[in-house]
């Protein structure tokens, strides 16, 4: 017998019904990241991990890595089936619909697939702008970041890790657009890798025009590498500050959520 103090409590009623019935719905939802040999990375990615959780009671959020880190989104998937869900949401933690979105996230599924994999699994679209729609939450998000860093700014660069697939390069164009649109400030592009300009050519470029103070927006998910890069060109080439990664931002946790349940309303 059960002691008094474990009894259930009464059944969710309004809205947290309403979000338990969304998170059961849903399924557990399972984050896929690219991965990386700096610990920040994974550390972030747990944050985030947190954060989506506390945004949606109910829901059961896991981490997986497609490289450096474990565990694999093979691995978490099997262990969702072996608890016996049956379904399951993959979100990619990626900015840009690249490489790591069209082929890496669809071949370890595939890969997990002929491994015995039977439950059923949606894949939602990356955190980045879709087509032409820039998430209004990714640019809070955005903001959000830019505020806290507390710099005073008259134009703003948005840095990003960088890739040479011209189409995931125009999202980012498409993101900065709307971040410039929302502050009411001109607002370029950079990258730490991959393509021109760099953090600090951008920067030089706005300081060519006019612009007094430039701040840098980071357009990424975790710091690292091409973070630390980002952000030594961008203060170099003299911006009054540099944003940190989203990470664990609320309007990115919300971004998740409403992904995964895009992926699950979905043709």
């Amino acid at each position: 017998m059960e002691p008094a103090d474990s009894q259930p409590g009464p059944a969710p009623s309004g809205a947290g019904a309403g979000l338990v019935a969304s998170a059961a719905r849903t399924g557990p939802v399972v984050l896929v990241v690219h991965g990386s040999r700096d610990p920040r990375a994974a550390a972030a990615t747990h944050a985030l991990v947190r954060a989506v959780a506390a945004a949606r009671a109910g829901v059961d959020v896991r981490a997986s890595f497609l490289d450096h880190t474990a565990p694999a989104p093979g691995e978490v998937l099997r262990a969702v089936e072996a608890a016996g869900h049956t379904r399951a949401t993959v979100v990619p933690l990626l900015l840009t619909a690249a490489f790591h979105t069209r082929v890496d996230v669809p071949a370890v599924l595939a890969e997990a697939r002929a491994a015995g994999l039977r439950l059923p699994v949606l894949v939602s679209d990356a955190l980045g702008p879709v087509g032409d729609a820039v998430p209004p939450l990714l640019v809070a998000g955005l903001r959000r970041r830019l505020a806290e860093s507390g710099a005073v700014y008259d134009a703003v660069v948005v840095a990003a890790a960088g890739t040479r697939d011209s189409a995931a390069r125009a999202t980012v164009v498409a993101a900065a657009a709307a971040l410039g649109a929302a502050l009411g400030v001109p607002c370029e592009v950079a990258y730490a890798s991959a393509a021109p300009p760099t953090a600090g050519a951008a920067v030089a470029r706005l300081r060519a025009r006019g612009a007094q103070r430039v701040a840098v927006a980071a357009y990424f998910l975790a710091p690292g590498r091409l973070y630390d890069v980002a952000v030594d060109s961008a203060l170099a080439a003299g911006a009054v500050g540099v944003s940190a990664p989203l990470t664990d931002a609320p309007e990115l946790a919300r971004l998740v959520l409403a992904r995964a349940d895009a992926a699950l309303d979905g043709p």
